[in-house]
């Protein structure tokens, strides 16, 4: 049509009108938030928690309680709530940040012990799969205990030992994975000092009756039946019922051997310990 303007030109103008609307909606946003009370802006990212996809708009609303209304109550229920906030939506060294940040500001509030099992529970959730480096997993181990020592009486310590324990049988699984990586290359010695490690320090994992078990393996195939029979006999205590135990009990039988406590070794004196009781 002469005169008028081509749709393209229509296309453009549209478009134009659309991005300084946009931005303009933004900024008329953050103007509107001033106008709001702490309380009213508090919910608003609670509102956005409880919808449970929009964690991170959760995160701007306490941030800017923070922001415009700071050293206020809700400010101060704004910062544990942003750190939860920032955990849930996977930000887990910002959660840790936020959370050192409500420790150092609000020393003796009652939310004090949860902060810290933010902490703890933000390296928890870091930790990746056995094969993985292991840092991730001894710094939530330190966390989850200092949980457990420092608040041992809060809600949270029951669930801060419980997830000390998995991740105390995640390091023993990683030692087994190595320990059992050196032993499928017949490298007996390294294996065997992975094993060793399971068995004298990680005793109370998930990991240990199979560790037993790889000893006898290791050390038969360097030729050491003392040890190789102490460690049957250990497993055989402790883990009858294991098929780990079977195993070993077969291997020792096809050489004409049987699981007893022999020789001066390290497991000798494990074996005192974990069945004489002699700790001395």
């Amino acid at each position: 049509m002469a005169g008028g303007k081509s749709g393209v030109q229509w296309v453009g103008i549209a478009l134009l009108a659309s991005i300084l609307a946009a931005c303009s909606g933004g900024g008329s946003r953050e103007a509107a938030l001033e106008t709001l009370t702490a309380e009213a802006i508090y919910k608003r990212g609670e509102l956005e928690l409880e919808s449970g996809s929009k964690p991170k708009e959760a995160i701007r609303y306490f941030q800017e309680v923070e922001r415009l209304y700071p050293y206020s109550e809700w400010s101060k229920r704004a910062l544990i709530m942003q750190a939860f906030s920032q955990h849930k939506a996977k930000e887990y060294e910002e959660a840790r940040s936020t959370a050192q940040r409500f420790l150092d500001t609000y020393p003796g509030d009652e939310d004090v012990p949860y902060a810290a099992y933010l902490m703890a529970l933000s390296y928890y959730d870091q930790i990746d799969e056995v094969g993985r480096d292991q840092g991730l997993t001894f710094q939530a181990l330190q966390a989850m205990r200092g949980v457990i020592e420092q608040y041992p009486d809060s809600d949270y310590a029951r669930s801060a030992m419980l997830k000390f324990e998995l991740a105390f049988d995640h390091l023993a699984g990683k030692e087994m994975e190595i320990g059992r990586y050196y032993l499928k290359r017949r490298n007996y010695t390294a294996a065997i000092n992975r094993f060793r490690t399971v068995v004298q320090d990680f005793q109370t994992t998930t990991h240990t009756a199979e560790a037993l078990h790889r000893l006898v393996e290791s050390y038969l195939g360097l030729g050491l039946t003392s040890e190789a029979q102490t460690a049957a006999a250990i497993l055989g205590f402790n883990y009858q019922s294991s098929p780990f135990y079977q195993d070993s009990f077969n291997l020792l039988k096809g050489r004409g051997l049987a699981p007893e406590a022999k020789g001066d070794s390290w497991l000798r004196t494990v074996y005192r310990q974990m069945i004489k009781g002699e700790w001395l």
